[in-house]
């Protein structure tokens, strides 16, 4: 329930990606696919290593999951800012960028998000039943003969293709892959069938919210989409973890 790209650090690696490629003169080729792709690249990196240091005996626990996926985050976060930094680059665009803005956007890159898109949303899609059954318990899922492996496979390299290549565009807005599913949820059960084509639809709406209230928040002024996203998502986050515990 608490799982998102930002929480575990997929984010966060992929904009580590996106800043090597900005160090290495990548950014601007065709439509910004080095950034997009070594922001896929950092991404999984991310994501493989906090579930390696979460998993015990072959068992992922949750608390460590988040847990590392927190400090790793925050270090990537430390060590590109860091990196950028001592590279001369300029501060200010590069503080914008690791907050996420939406301004300037060009064609081109709308072209690779779309075109990641129409790739990763039906591959999760077509996982929906199979995810109805690993939600119950993995074992579950295997006794009524899902690949488990397979599909934890499928679904966490999509959705680290996906959110890399939107991190790679615009920088790290955080917080939505959280908000959007479990409002989702809440309008029309924990069905996937149903809950993840909502969020689909759901996500897109709450970032041009966002970025509406980034545009006149303060007059002739446009604030990184990022924090508007973060100051909403940090207390639903929260209340997430107030529940947690109090089930525990």
């Amino acid at each position: 329930p608490l799982a998102d790209p930002y929480i575990v650090g997929v984010s966060s690696g992929a904009a580590a990606g996106g800043a090597l490629a900005y160090l290495l003169g990548l950014t601007g080729l065709w439509g910004g696919l080095g950034t997009m792709g070594l922001g896929f690249v950092g991404g999984l990196a991310s994501l493989a290593l906090v579930f390696s240091l979460a998993t015990t005996r072959g068992v992922v626990n949750v608390r460590n999951l988040l847990l590392c996926g927190v400090v790793v985050g925050s270090l990537l976060w430390a060590v590109t800012t860091l990196v950028l930094y001592l590279a001369g680059q300029d501060t200010n665009k590069i503080l914008a960028w690791l907050l996420g803005s939406m301004s300037p956007m060009f064609m081109d890159r709308v072209l690779v998000m779309a075109i990641t898109a129409a790739i990763g949303i039906p591959i999760l899609i077509l996982q929906a039943r199979k995810l109805n059954a690993f939600a119950i318990s993995e074992s579950t899922a295997r006794t009524l003969g899902v690949d488990t492996t397979r599909l934890k496979f499928t679904v966490l390299i999509t959705g680290t293709a996906l959110a890399a290549v939107c991190v790679g565009a615009v920088g790290i807005i955080g917080f939505l892959g959280l908000v959007s599913p479990h409002i989702a949820r809440r309008l029309l059960g924990v069905d996937w069938r149903l809950s993840m084509p909502a969020a689909l639809l759901l996500g897109p709406t709450l970032l041009l919210t966002a970025d509406i209230l980034a545009q006149r928040a303060l007059p002739n002024t446009e604030l990184p989409v990022g924090v508007v996203t973060a100051l909403i998502g940090a207390p639903f986050l929260l209340v997430l973890l107030r529940r947690d515990a109090e089930k525990r």
